[in-house]
């Protein structure tokens, strides 16, 4: 899917052992957890990580909502990518499409996730872009 303001970002992880199934082959679950490996790499190059947001704003970014589409089985010890891709919106939200290719660059899952902005001491949710996260928008798009 093409979207005019977005960035994306490539993550290698090398597939461990205790990633895997009895056969061998990557538990369906840890695909969620390398969307989120690519999540946190993001933040990392980007300055939206995790405790970026809590340390400018007192904010959290739970998920709420997250799909994965699985393509192709991945196997112990294999190196894979995981492409996401930060989708820009007017609402107060941080979405990401993933994609994840084996070593042959086959392409192995899709996914998306969406967060919402939470105060981390109120648990309250936000419906309006927090000043921190337009700045970040202004900068970055």
């Amino acid at each position: 899917m093409s979207h005019s303001k977005s960035i994306i970002t490539t993550t290698e992880i090398i597939v461990k052992f205790s990633d895997c199934d009895a056969l061998q082959m990557v538990w369906h679950g840890n695909y969620i957890k390398y969307f989120e490996d690519g999540r946190e790499d993001f933040g990392r190059k980007h300055t939206l990580g995790y405790w970026d947001v809590y340390k400018q704003s007192g904010l959290a970014v739970p998920l709420i909502h997250v799909d994965c589409d699985y393509k192709k089985f991945v196997g112990l010890g294999e190196i894979i990518t995981v492409e996401s891709t930060y989708i820009e919106t007017p609402a107060a939200k941080i979405i990401f499409e993933y994609k994840i290719f084996n070593e042959k660059k086959e392409l192995v899952c899709t996914g998306k996730t969406i967060q919402v902005f939470v105060d981390a001491v109120t648990k309250e949710l936000l419906i309006t872009v927090p000043p921190f996260y337009q700045a970040w928008k202004q900068k970055h798009l």
